[in-house]
C-alpha cells in the first residue's frame, strides 16, 4: 500500500471531541476537555517514579510501590486505551490560605477538604461526560478521579491543562493552583491537544514557603516531610521536630500552592458543592479536640477529612494545640492524657509540656 494511503487511513481513524462533548463538559463544571494521544506518554514518567520510590520518599504510602508497575503508563492499566481526556474542575478558594496561619487558635484545613468530597461531586459528572464519549465514539471509556494508579498531573500537562510546577503539582495559567483532575481513557484514537510548557521560571516561591523544606530540589518532592503527607496519610507519631513546623495546619497544607504567583489569574470556585463550610473554615481546635467518635463522623460526614479517622485527626489537632502559645488551650489537651491510643496520649503529653513551657 502506498505512503499516502497509510496517511489517510490513519487520519480517518483520528476522532476529534464533539461538540456536544464539549458543551456537556462547561455545563458540567468542567475546563474544557483535552486530550492525550498515550502513545506519546515517555517512559520518564515511569523512571521519575521509580526513582521517587527506590529512595523511600513515599514514605509509608506503600500502595504506590505496589501499584508501581500500573502506574508506569495509562496502559499498563488498561491496554486497550489509546487516548485520556482529562478535565480540570476549579476550587479557587475565596480568601488567601496563607492569613489562617497566624489564627493559631483555630485549626487551618486545606482549600480542597472544606467542603464536599470533590470525589463525590466529580465521579459521577465525568461518568456522564464519558458516556457522552462513548457514544459518539463507538468505542469503551473507563473513568478515573484521583483513586485508580494513575498519574493524572503528567497527563494533565501533557494534554495542555497546565504544567508540573516546581513543587510537583499542577499550575494553570488560567485557574493557578485549584484544579481538581479528572481522567477519562478512551479505546478510541482521539485527535491529541498541545502540550503546556513549563512558565515556573526562576522562580522558587513554593520551595522557599515550605516550612519543612519537602522539596530536596525543584521538580522533586520528599512526601516523608510534607505536611499534607503527615496530618493525612502517616499514621504514627510525628517527630517532635515536624511536629513544631506544622503550626495549626490540621488536615494538608496550602503553602506551596497559594504562593504561586500564577494565582493572580484564579476565579473563585463556582461549585457550590465544592465551596467551603463555615464551620470547616478556621474552626476553633478546643471544640474539635472535644470530639468523640460519634461526633467527629456527624460533623465530618461527605467530607474528605473522614477518611483519616477520628483518632489520627484528633493527633493532629493537639499538635496543633501544641503550637498554638496558648495557654488556656492546656486543658483541652490535657483531657487525652490517658487516652487509650498511645499516639494521641504522647500528642497530649507533648502539646502540654509546649504549652507549660511557651
Amino acid at each position: 500500500m502506498p505512503p499516502y494511503v497509510l496517511l489517510k487511513t490513519a487520519l480517518r481513524m483520528t476522532q476529534t471531541l464533539s461538540n456536544s462533548v464539549l458543551r456537556r463538559a462547561e455545563k458540567l463544571g468542567f475546563t474544557r476537555p483535552r486530550v492525550v494521544d498515550l502513545g506519546d506518554v515517555s517512559a520518564q514518567w515511569a523512571a521519575h517514579l521509580s526513582s521517587f520510590i527506590s529512595q523511600g520518599r513515599h514514605g509509608t504510602m506503600e500502595w504506590l510501590a505496589d501499584t508501581q508497575e500500573r502506574r508506569s503508563h495509562p496502559q499498563a492499566l488498561w491496554d486497550g486505551a489509546k487516548s485520556a481526556v482529562v478535565v480540570g474542575m476549579n476550587y479557587g478558594p475565596d480568601s488567601d490560605p496563607l492569613e489562617a496561619l497566624s489564627q493559631t487558635a483555630t485549626g487551618n484545613i486545606s482549600v480542597y477538604a472544606r467542603g464536599r468530597d470533590y470525589h463525590d461531586v466529580i465521579k459521577g459528572r465525568l461518568k456522564e461526560l464519558a458516556g457522552l464519549l462513548a457514544r459518539d465514539t463507538g468505542e469503551d471509556v473507563k473513568v478515573f478521579v484521583d483513586t485508580a494508579p494513575l498519574m493524572e498531573k503528567p497527563l494533565a500537562a501533557l494534554a495542555g491543562l497546565g504544567w508540573q510546577g516546581k513543587h510537583t503539582n499542577l499550575v494553570s495559567r488560567d485557574y493557578g493552583s485549584w484544579l481538581f483532575l479528572g481522567v477519562i481513557l478512551s479505546a478510541a484514537q482521539l485527535e491529541a491537544s498541545t502540550a503546556e510548557v513549563d512558565h515556573c521560571g526562576r522562580c522558587r516561591a513554593c520551595l522557599d514557603i515550605c516550612p519543612t523544606d519537602a522539596f530536596p530540589a525543584p521538580y522533586e518532592i520528599d512526601a516523608r516531610k510534607c505536611i499534607s503527607y503527615l496530618t493525612i496519610e502517616f499514621k504514627g507519631p510525628v517527630e517532635p521536630a515536624l511536629r513544631e513546623k506544622m503550626g495549626n495546619r490540621i488536615y494538608g497544607c496550602d503553602d506551596c500552592l497559594a504562593v504561586c504567583p500564577w494565582n493572580k489569574f484564579a476565579a473563585l470556585g463556582a461549585e457550590m458543592k465544592l465551596a467551603a463550610r463555615y464551620d470547616l473554615t478556621l474552626p476553633p481546635l478546643s471544640a474539635l479536640a472535644a470530639l468523640d467518635e460519634a461526633a467527629f463522623r456527624a460533623k465530618f460526614s461527605g467530607s474528605p477529612i473522614k477518611r483519616i479517622g477520628r483518632d489520627q485527626f484528633i493527633r493532629n489537632v493537639l499538635y496543633a494545640i501544641g503550637n498554638s502559645a496558648r495557654p488556656e488551650l492546656i486543658v483541652s489537651a490535657a483531657a487525652h492524657l490517658e487516652s487509650p491510643n498511645p499516639v494521641i496520649a504522647d500528642a497530649a503529653r507533648w502539646a502540654v509540656s509546649k504549652l507549660e513551657t511557651s
